[in-house]
């Protein structure tokens, strides 16, 4: 725990069951004092790599080591700018990587971040990884997911018809967004999110996001410490078969993470400061404008003083020469002005208590419930069926417990219960990978 701080924050990555080498990366920059929380606070980093051989694992390292590298340099400007300087600053490295070799060509990575500081959350995100909250008896989903089921569900929802589609039917794994493949990226800034005690934020790859159910990651990230909480994530992930990398990051806020903001903060710039503004040219438009005012005048005063003209002529022409003389002066001033006083460009502000991007994008109840528990229970007991001998006596009798204590109302029991199931079957999982067997339990239908 960084000194000034009362966050508790736990961070775990497994290779999964199918996958030979983990392309997930994952970082956290601690603040050093309190007066580091204050400038920049907290960073968690997680990125899940795309591409053949070692091309995915490179493009989620270089994402996870140059996020937090360029924020800490940028901590003079705003978190916002900062992150999505970071962010952007990443795929530049990334993309220029991949076009050094034919190998890494198109290589790319989803990364998602939370940054905490006394004004609130904020995330940085591109990809399908996920940033939640878990508050209460509700987590919430606080990124937007860029990929190819979330683009077509916002077609739906706008009324748009997609001939043929079917949702369930579409690869759930396609991505429309990542860093590395273009030389520009666009990224999402959600927040800032304002921020309670208590709070849990949880930063995943799809590996775990996948596997387990929202409600299910807020129960147990809800629940269970922070530690306690990652390893009965990944493990969960595990007991139901880990097609991919799994990464968790959890973080619990205390009460000095609280949020602070105040009315008198100063704004939140989202642009680099406006350079100097360079000298106008001569406004000849505007001059142009100014002298036919000034002739029409002439012209209208040469009028008033013709002696044959009647009582509606001189009317008429003292109206027009009015209108030209007040036109003349009035164009001359803001040439005058404009040469005088140019106007650099603007600088985009972000005021206490406004808020970036849509979010939160879902919510969900993960109050526990016996039929949730009991979800978790059958998961890892058929799970369990692949192991032999003490191993799944133990994870049948942890179930078995989990199951009793949520049918008698002790839902916080059933879910260390659950807990316990989970991290024998876990352990099992590491053990048959340590023997080199392969024999790793077999995963559920």
């Amino acid at each position: 725990m960084a000194i000034g701080s009362t966050l508790d924050y736990c961070d775990r990555t497994d290779v999964g069951r199918r996958r030979s080498n983990n392309q997930d990366a994952k970082a956290v920059l601690e603040p050093w004092n309190r007066d580091i929380y204050n400038r920049r606070g907290w960073l968690f980093v997680v990125a899940d790599g795309m591409g053949a051989h070692a091309a995915g694992e490179m493009a989620s390292a270089i994402a996870a080591e140059q996020v937090p590298l360029v924020y800490e340099k940028l901590a003079g400007k705003s978190p916002a700018r900062a992150l999505r300087q970071a962010i952007e600053q990443a795929n530049t490295e990334i993309h220029s990587k991949g076009e050094s070799s034919v190998d890494l060509k198109g290589m790319g990575t989803t990364c998602t971040t939370l940054v905490l500081v006394p004004r609130g959350a904020l995330v940085g995100h591109v990809g399908d990884s996920r940033a939640y909250r878990v508050r209460g008896r509700r987590i919430e989903q606080l990124s937007r997911d860029h990929s190819l089921v979330w683009e077509l569900q916002d077609l739906q929802a706008a009324g748009e018809a997609v001939p043929g589609l079917d949702l369930r039917e579409t690869p759930k794994n396609i991505i429309t967004r990542s860093l590395g493949p273009h030389p520009q990226v666009q990224v999402d800034l959600e927040g800032p999110f304002p921020v309670e005690e208590g709070d849990v934020f949880v930063l995943c790859s799809d590996g775990l996001s996948g596997q387990v159910a929202d409600a299910e990651i807020g129960l147990l990230a809800g629940t269970l410490p922070p530690r306690e909480a990652a390893a009965a994530l990944v493990g969960l992930a595990l007991v139901r078969g880990a097609p991919d990398n799994v990464t968790v990051i959890v973080a619990r806020a205390g009460a000095k993470e609280v949020s602070q903001a105040t009315a008198g903060d100063p704004p939140w710039p989202l642009t680099d400061e406006p350079a100097a503004a360079a000298p106008r040219p001569v406004p000849w438009g505007l001059l142009a404008a100014a002298a036919a005012s000034l002739f029409a005048a002439l012209v209208a005063i040469g009028i008033l003083q013709a002696p044959e003209n009647t009582d509606l002529k001189r009317a008429v022409a003292l109206a027009i020469a009015g209108l030209a003389l007040l036109s003349f002066i009035s164009t001359l001033l803001f040439a005058f002005l404009g040469f005088l006083f140019p106007h650099g460009p603007a600088q985009r502000m972000l005021a206490v208590g406004a808020k970036l991007g849509g979010g939160p994008y879902r919510s969900h109840d993960c109050a526990a419930t016996t039929e949730l528990l009991e979800g978790i229970a059958a998961s890892v007991e058929t799970a369990a069926e692949g192991l032999d001998g003490a191993p799944r006596a133990r994870v049948e009798e942890s179930a078995r417990q989990a199951r009793a204590r949520a049918s008698a109302g002790d839902h916080r029991g059933a879910i260390g219960a659950a807990a316990a199931a989970i991290g024998v079957y876990a352990a099992a999982v590491e053990a048959a990978r340590a023997e080199g067997t392969g024999r790793q339990g077999r995963s559920p239908a």
